[in-house]
């Protein structure tokens, strides 16, 4: 069940053993998309919107060691403490958005240096990014921000300038926080911070029909969007952006305004079989096609498993 990607001239065709799904990119930007997914049910695409959620691994602060300490300069005594509680601190590192390079890294457990050590002693330049921490803070109180997370080693792996205003405590006078942060691989399953997706859905693509014209003449009255000429000889609308436009375009003539008994049905939508639009966006920590590719590679491999282990017993 994995998707074929096409943007502009691209295309590139993935196998899976059988099952095939064209997709399109509809409109992307930063940290969303949308995707035109042809050939293809709603159990395939709510699979494919799950291993996005759960299966698709993104690097997340698993790990915070905190470091206790009271010294005195100028007369003034420092004390590593602060307004938050170290869990609440840990949670707020936790759902920072980590840079991810899923190629980069091993999860912990497959990791071929850290597998078959104990859970609380691995960590390697192939499974972990550390970070370093160390904020004092000011008479007027001085925010500990993402910034503030010194990444030990590639600075590509540094926290990203779009999440650098990202709050983790405030400290005032005589308040220090110091600790080291490790980053790892995981999964959404486990975890929401391991999760590299929000706001993840999809729906049935839809074609608008003009059936009434005379009837319909009272939407083309309010001067909205989508205009009479806008459903060509054959009285459809299929392009997917004009179709979002009669949709708002609808709601003003709905069976609970006041148009809706003389509009009634002059206009309709109609699911369009096998085609269905995927909107998500990302995190912040990953590409969202990065993760599409990545999350259909990884059910492909699933479901080729699933069709080898039931060939062999049958």
């Amino acid at each position: 069940m994995v998707p074929r990607k096409r943007v502009a001239e691209e295309e590139e065709e993935f196998d899976n053993g059988g099952i095939e799904m064209d997709s399109e990119i509809i409109e992307e930007e930063n940290h969303s998309i949308r995707i035109l997914l042809k050939g293809t049910d709603r159990a395939s695409v709510n699979a494919l919107r799950r291993t996005m959620m759960a299966d698709t691994p993104k690097m997340a602060i698993h790990k915070v060691r905190f470091t206790q300490s009271t010294t005195e300069e100028d007369g003034v005594i420092w004390e590593s403490v602060g307004p938050l509680p170290d869990e609440v601190v840990a949670h707020r590192l936790a759902m920072i958005p980590i840079p991810t390079a899923g190629s980069e890294f091993y999860i912990p457990e497959e990791c071929p240096n850290c597998a078959d050590i104990v859970e609380s002693q691995r960590g390697c330049p192939i499974c972990e990014i550390i970070y370093r921490c160390m904020v004092r803070g000011e008479p007027e109180g001085r925010s500990v921000k993402a910034r503030d997370l010194e990444v030990l080693g590639d600075l590509k792996f540094s926290i990203s300038e779009e999440f650098e205003d990202i709050t983790i405590t405030k400290l005032y006078a005589g308040q220090t926080i110091d600790f080291i942060a490790r980053a790892n691989m995981g999964y959404g399953r486990d975890h929401v911070k391991w999760q590299p997706v929000v706001g993840t859905t999809f729906y049935a693509r839809q074609h608008a029909v003009l059936h009434d014209k005379k009837s319909a003449k009272v939407l083309w009255g309010l001067g909205l969007s989508i205009k009479e000429k806008d459903f060509g000889k054959n009285g459809r609308i299929e392009d997917i952006s004009m179709v979002d436009k009669m949709k708002k375009d609808l709601l003003h003539v709905g069976p609970s305004t006041d148009h809706g008994r003389e509009f009634a049905d002059a206009i309709t939508l109609e699911d369009v079989p096998g085609e269905f639009i995927l909107q998500f966006e990302s995190d912040g920590s990953m590409n969202p096609r990065d993760i599409f590719e990545q999350a259909s590679s990884i059910l492909s491999t699933r479901l080729d498993n699933i069709s080898a282990d039931l060939e062999e017993v049958l």
